[in-house]
């Protein structure tokens, strides 16, 4: 599980201050104690979706979006901390529920894009 701090809250609140829905998802996850799978669970009940209370629900969420992440453009934007702008280019991509972008985009930061794109990069 994924936790973050209160002074990353700050700083990823501040980055991405122009998105009424990512600081909905930030003061959920506020209210989780830095929980991100715990916010992104009760922000999906509020989107009309029914995740199962697995501790692995927003692992997988991440990975059924992963082909957007993964873009070049979108992985060098995470790698490189712009938060802000990976945000515009998933509510864009429409992958996901834009409540849940925020979560998704703040596991992959913080669990490590380069080993979340990994599988993509294999060749057969």
């Amino acid at each position: 599980m994924v936790i973050i701090t209160s002074q990353e809250i700050a700083r990823f609140r501040s980055e991405l201050a122009e998105y009424p829905e990512a600081l909905k998802a930030l003061d959920e996850i506020e209210d989780c104690e830095g929980s991100i799978e715990d916010a992104a669970i009760s922000l999906a009940i509020q989107a009309g979706q029914e995740p199962n209370i697995s501790e692995k629900w927003l692992d997988g969420l991440a990975k059924r979006c992963r082909v957007a992440i993964c873009k070049s453009e979108v992985k060098e934007e995470l790698t490189n901390g712009q938060l802000n702008a990976a945000f515009r280019d998933l509510v864009a991509a429409k992958i996901c529920p834009q409540i849940l972008v925020t979560s998704v985009i703040i596991y992959v930061f913080k669990t490590g894009v380069n080993e979340f794109c990994e599988p993509l990069e294999y060749k057969l």
